[in-house]
């Protein structure tokens, strides 16, 4: 675990499911990406749900990643925002 940075907060969320291969995970920010070319809107979505998050997060200042060990092993995507003392 690293050691806590007060200049910045982090917010990980995990799950357990299919995982991201290496191969689809530089690209899931991508606007309109899907990994599974299977996947219809109807059944997974327009694609864009991540290129707005990683956008709203930049716009303050932040970041957006995600990370995942491969296909079922689950994934995690972290935002990172600068801390502003209130």
């Amino acid at each position: 675990m690293r050691k806590p940075d007060p200049d910045w907060v982090e917010i990980t969320v995990t799950d357990n499911g299919e995982g991201i291969d290496a191969q689809h995970l530089v690209h899931v920010f991508e606007q309109f990406y899907r990994a599974d070319p299977a996947r219809s809107r109807v059944r997974g979505g327009s694609g864009i749900g991540l290129t707005i998050s990683k956008a709203l997060v930049e716009a303050h200042g932040g970041g957006l990643s995600a990370s995942s060990p491969g296909p079922g092993g689950g994934a995690a995507f972290t935002i990172r925002l600068p801390h502003s003392p209130a």
